[in-house]
């Protein structure tokens, strides 16, 4: 006789305890052993919380969308309020949108015309951003200021839910700042453990998607089984996601694994061994352009078009 589905996804449930465990135990005991090792420490939970957040948004680890949303509330990221997160992650899972620069919340390229107006310095700053180590040491505060920007203009414009996901983000701040009002870690610690937390995301996310014609070859995999991949749950594998969305993080090997060469050719072999060999490769040198490539070159059609029009 087989046991009733509980609902409960209990390895998530475990990470999740253990996440928080990491958090207070940095901000607290270990702080006053050595700051160096709680800040490391604090930053690395921080990261994990986020990748938790991204299980929690897309119904994990329970059937309560209420319940897993209480999980996500402390503000331990402190710049991203889950329900932006979350209203913006679920549109970025629109495969047809995948890099566009207005549609995808989550594109890291620009509009061409948008580059070509920028200044010298601002092309310069996000060149160095486009390089993995750039990505990692300046991303979260270039992404953060980019960021924080375009919510402003969305908080002035009144757009829907962003009042309400702002306004339980500072009651998850303030659980933080109670806790750290409390705690041996004093404030500018934290900072520097949220910035490297960002920064740790920012490996997940340098090369998700590519600019691609076909929007099912947009999506990488990285068949990484390191640390990295716990940290980010298993979201390396990052076509399997996008085509199983609802599948739970600890569940996307085994079915990467029984199907292999079905992703491999569904996104036409965008793939890496692991994340040592990105590292080696794209640390110092950019893999993508800024500017959207085919943006330019359906700009570029565009005209020619326009011409042999004109001209005949």
């Amino acid at each position: 006789m087989t046991k009733p589905d509980t609902g409960i996804e209990w390895p998530t449930l475990a990470v999740l305890v253990a996440t928080y465990a990491a958090w207070a135990f940095g901000t607290t005991l270990l702080y006053a052993l050595s700051p160096l090792a709680a800040t490391l420490l604090t930053g690395i939970a921080i990261a994990q919380f986020s990748s938790l957040q991204h299980e929690i948004l897309h119904g994990h680890p329970f059937r309560n969308r209420r319940l897993n949303e209480a999980l996500a509330f402390p503000a331990l990221t402190l710049t991203v309020p889950y329900g932006r997160f979350r209203d913006t992650h679920l549109a970025h899972h629109h495969d047809p949108i995948l890099t566009d620069p207005y549609d995808d919340p989550e594109s890291n390229y620009l509009d061409p015309q948008v580059w070509a107006g920028m200044t010298a310095p601002a092309k310069a700053l996000m060149r160095i951003n486009n390089t993995l180590i750039g990505r990692v040491v300046l991303g979260p505060l270039v992404g953060t200021a980019l960021w924080l920007r375009s919510e402003a203009t969305l908080l002035w414009q009144d757009a829907p839910g962003l009042r309400r996901d702002w306004t339980l983000h500072f009651g998850g701040l303030i659980l933080v700042a109670l806790w750290l009002s409390a705690a041996a870690m004093p404030w500018w610690s934290y900072l520097l453990a949220a910035y490297l937390g960002h920064g740790l995301l920012k490996i997940r996310t340098f090369l998700e998607h590519r600019a691609h014609e076909a929007a099912r070859a947009r999506t990488v995999v990285i068949e990484d089984r390191g640390p990295l991949a716990l940290l980010f749950l298993n979201n390396n594998l990052h076509v399997v996601h996008h085509m199983h969305p609802a599948v739970p993080w600890y569940r996307l090997p085994a079915i990467y694994s029984a199907n292999r060469d079905h992703y491999l050719r569904r996104n036409e072999g965008y793939r890496y061994r692991s994340y040592a060999e990105i590292f080696a490769r794209y640390l110092w040198r950019a893999k993508d352009p800024v500017p959207h490539p085919l943006m330019a070159n359906a700009a570029t059609r565009r005209s020619e078009d326009n011409r042999q029009q004109s001209i005949t």
